[in-house]
């Protein structure tokens, strides 16, 4: 199954940026549990490549590496079975690095500009961040109404009770970070969970 058809029958997705490789393996686990089964996991050292090895052997959901800025991290993640790869910048080198290794690349763009150029060199799925500072559903439905061929996903401080205004003006999904964890129990987590996924359920049957 491709990411883009796993983001269309999903429509939301979690993002782990934890240091404590315990603590994230922890929270991973819970959500889940809690029904989730797509992450984009952030990494920046060796532990946390080590962890999506882990995660990936488990199988018990679909993991993309985050924050992959240079070749060299990219091949560590692909050596550990990862199959999708997000960078927060937009670089041709390891784009077509990616490509050449027969992995999917999410890049990152701001502007409108950034996700043309992104897209003119086939990346097929384009993460728009920061969206809630740039102006949440309204930038979104701004970046496609000329370009409504451009697949995008959203991220960026974004909370569980706003998703829905985002695959209205268009985003094939949206991550959720901190409102899936932050200062929440395991049972708080599944109470934002289900009721993300009734909200999401009522937005494919209208």
């Amino acid at each position: 199954m491709s990411v883009i058809t796993q983001f269309n029958k999903e429509k939301f997705f979690g993002i782990i940026r934890i240091n404590d490789v315990d603590e994230a393996y922890k929270r991973i686990n819970e959500l889940i549990d809690a029904g989730v089964k797509i992450f984009e996991v952030m990494i920046e050292n060796h532990s946390q490549v080590e962890l999506l090895k882990k995660l990936i052997a488990e199988d018990k959901a679909s993991y993309l590496a985050g924050g992959i800025i240079t070749e060299r991290r990219a091949i560590e993640v692909i050596k550990a079975g990862v199959r999708t790869i997000v960078s927060p910048i937009f670089q041709p080198s390891l784009i077509k690095m990616c490509q050449n290794y027969n992995v999917r690349v999410i890049t990152t763009a701001t502007t409108p500009n950034e996700a043309y150029q992104a897209w003119k060199f086939r990346v097929p799925l384009i993460k728009i961040f920061p969206a809630k500072d740039m102006g949440a559903a309204d930038y979104i439905k701004d970046i496609l109404r000329p370009m409504p061929f451009l697949n995008v996903i959203v991220t960026g401080s974004i909370e569980a009770k706003d998703v829905v205004s985002y695959l209205k003006a268009g985003a094939i999904a949206v991550g959720i970070g901190r409102d899936f964890h932050e200062n929440k129990t395991p049972d708080e987590i599944k109470a934002v969970i289900k009721k993300l996924k009734q909200d999401i359920s009522n937005f494919k049957s209208e």
